[in-house]
């Protein structure tokens, strides 16, 4: 089954949201600069423009995981050339021996399987769901088709004018009647 546009779009929406989302927050957590909104919004179209690429059929959660690493690695660079505040969080904190790029790497590492998961799942259950409708859409319209009403011959004929003494005769056909 291949997707239709609406629903390669909704899906790549979704896909973005979830991926530059999670990969901004994650980087943010991680002590990384926050993503300005231009640069976070630019993301987001990069991403859903990849995601409405590959959005054609149903994927396997391999291909999901494989898709969101990749965008997650390049979400973290590009994050790390926009300017932004740093915030120091307890994952980079030096007191706790994880450098930054540890801990973002272990920010962005969990972040990308919970969303693969998440996704997959979601994945999964949409295209169950079509499958299941589709069934059921070919049944109701085999049992709705209007059936072929076969149509009587359409004769006509011409009135034949009766003559006065055929009208005034008895017509005594059939059995005896009793005695």
């Amino acid at each position: 089954m291949r997707a239709q546009l609406p629903l390669r779009l909704t899906r790549s929406a979704a896909f973005a949201a979830v991926g530059v989302g999670l990969a901004a927050l994650a980087h943010t957590m991680a002590g990384g600069a926050a993503p300005t909104p231009g640069f976070f919004c630019l993301s987001l179209a990069a991403v859903m423009a990849l995601g409405t690429i590959l959005s054609g059929r149903e994927r396997t959660p391999a291909t999901i995981n494989t898709v969101l690493i990749a965008t997650q690695l390049a979400l973290h660079t590009a994050f790390g050339y926009d300017s932004g505040p740093a915030v120091l969080s307890p994952l980079t904190d030096p007191e706790h021996g994880l450098g930054q790029n540890t801990g973002m790497l272990l920010t962005h590492l969990i972040a990308t399987l919970l969303t693969g998961w998440w996704l997959a799942r979601g994945e999964g259950a949409l295209w169950s769901l079509l499958r299941r409708l589709g069934r059921r859409l070919v049944l109701l319209l085999v049992c709705t088709a209007p059936a072929r009403v076969r149509q009587a011959a359409f004769f006509t004929s011409r009135r034949v004018p009766v003559c006065p003494a055929v009208t005034l005769t008895v017509s005594r056909r059939g059995p005896p009647l009793p005695a």
